[in-house]
């Protein structure tokens, strides 16, 4: 049986935090920010027919060009992102999670939220912050089921798309997600 101190747990943690928020210290201005979402969606948009599709009928689209996701045990994640009305930048988020369980690693990511109602956009900044698994449903895109989705078939509030991932990370556990508009 694995047996984990109060402090071993402590230490994990504090590594984690200074793993994932450390890089995070270091925050996009605004402009460049700006430009590393722009670059991503456009990206997605060209490497992705659904997501091009997509991309005509939405709301709004939030993108984070770069999460950074560490974990032994504990685990963090932190990235910033900007939401795009057609070509230009409304607002910007921050979006942070937590996690504890069986897991090692670290990644980076990026991601994109499409937005397809009005409502689902304003859900955003309800409760000060946009918790992921809570309010609008989301669904989430990958390869395989992108290639077997068309738009008339798509009804839900949020389609998520995860992209460009880099790194390893492996585990079962608890995570929680939340989205928070914040000040550039």
């Amino acid at each position: 049986m694995l047996k984990i101190s109060l402090r071993n747990t402590l230490v994990m943690l504090a590594l984690t935090i200074t793993a994932v928020l450390g890089t995070s210290a270091h925050a996009e201005s605004r402009a460049a920010l700006e430009r590393s979402s722009r670059a991503a969606l456009n990206t997605l948009i060209a490497q992705n027919a659904t997501a091009r599709e997509l991309s005509t009928k939405a709301a709004a689209i939030l993108v984070f060009p770069n999460v950074k996701k560490a974990g032994l045990m504990i685990g963090g994640q932190y990235g910033e992102g900007v939401l795009w009305r057609g070509d230009r930048a409304t607002a910007f988020y921050n979006t942070g999670g937590a996690s504890f369980g069986f897991q090692a690693g670290a990644q980076e990511y990026g991601y994109a939220l499409f937005f397809m109602k009005e409502d689902a956009v304003k859900a955003l900044d309800v409760a000060q912050g946009f918790e992921v698994g809570v309010g609008p449903s989301i669904v989430v895109i990958d390869q395989g089921m992108g290639n077997s989705t068309t738009t008339t078939t798509m009804q839900k509030d949020i389609y998520a798309f995860v992209f460009s991932q880099k790194g390893l990370m492996a585990g079962i556990g608890i995570q929680g997600n939340k989205i928070t508009k914040i000040n550039k």
